[in-house]
């Protein structure tokens, strides 16, 4: 009796190419993965051991005190406040400001969409400059401002155009149903758009999401009180201090000996980069959906 299915022999090439493609992959992951854990590796080192060297894989000494010594230092906490309270107000104004937008843009019946659509697009390569920005948003009262994270970021164009594709696939007969039932725009925008436009919208929260947290440039040009700076101007802020005793001069007596400036910038990395390290691989796919969306037709 004849089977179905029949294995293929790989030839000598083909085993060849398996094995060197699967030792690239292993390459690529070890050069991707092991700075990430030679930083974990000295931060949970004993600072004044780390300066000798030799630390690659396991901590030599272990200690916690380069942890203490980032949520003693002032300031910290604070940082992190400003970054959650801007992420979780950020995402939802950009989300429901560019979907509106993108919305308006796709109805053919909108006087110059075409001209939106090409104004839109010189936008993403031309800008004005930095200083013509950093006049505007000291004209607007933004400067030393909560809601310069908010308002400058409210709008995408390249997030309008993946509503756009997400958009052009919703069937016609939705709306013209809804409006049967004599809905007008704003209603059949919020209730029957936006719930079967969930994945684009988880796609475009995400990547305004992890744009938010990973700010920094916004909070070092246009914030001077440091009770309004995110936790990654914090951040830039330790990684640039080029002395450890002004960094240390803020922090306990008791840490001073163990701790140093190197392994003080090490573990206000993994605390300030953790949380978005941990949660970015359980939503990867989102990312993956969010530029697929419209790719395929059928």
């Amino acid at each position: 009796m004849t089977t179905m299915f029949s294995l293929k022999r790989q030839t000598p090439g083909e085993v060849a190419f398996g094995i060197l493609n699967g030792l690239l992959m292993l390459i690529i992951c070890f050069l991707t993965l092991y700075p990430i854990w030679y930083v974990l590796v000295n931060a949970f080192n004993d600072g004044a051991d780390a300066m000798r060297g030799g630390i690659y894989w396991i901590p030599r000494e272990f200690s916690l005190e380069n942890f203490r010594a980032v949520f003693r230092s002032e300031g910290i906490m604070t940082a992190m406040g400003v970054t959650v309270a801007k992420t979780l107000v950020g995402v939802p104004v950009h989300v429901l400001f560019t979907a509106m937008v993108a919305y308006a843009v796709s109805r053919r019946e909108l006087i110059g969409r075409n001209l939106y659509m090409i104004i839109g697009t010189i936008t993403m390569f031309f800008g004005g400059g930095l200083i013509p920005y950093y006049l505007l948003i000291r004209d607007l009262g933004l400067l030393d401002n909560f809601l310069v994270y908010i308002i400058p970021a409210a709008f995408s164009f390249f997030d309008l155009i993946i509503f756009l594709s997400f958009f052009r696939e919703i069937p016609a007969g939705l709306e013209e149903a809804a409006r049967i039932d004599g809905a007008n725009d704003l209603t059949i925008f919020t209730r029957v758009i936006i719930p079967v436009s969930m994945p684009v919208v988880a796609t475009i929260a995400l990547f305004h999401g992890v744009y938010q947290w990973n700010d920094y440039f916004t909070g070092m040009i246009y914030i001077n009180n440091t009770d309004l700076q995110p936790i990654q101007t914090f951040l830039y802020r330790v990684v640039a201090q080029s002395s450890s005793n002004q960094m240390l001069g803020a922090m306990p007596s008791g840490v001073t000996q163990t701790v140093t400036s190197q392994s003080l910038k090490l573990a206000t990395m993994v605390v300030t980069t953790a949380p978005i390290v941990c949660v970015y691989p359980f939503l990867q796919k989102y990312f993956v959906k969010g530029f697929m969306v419209g790719s395929l037709k059928g």
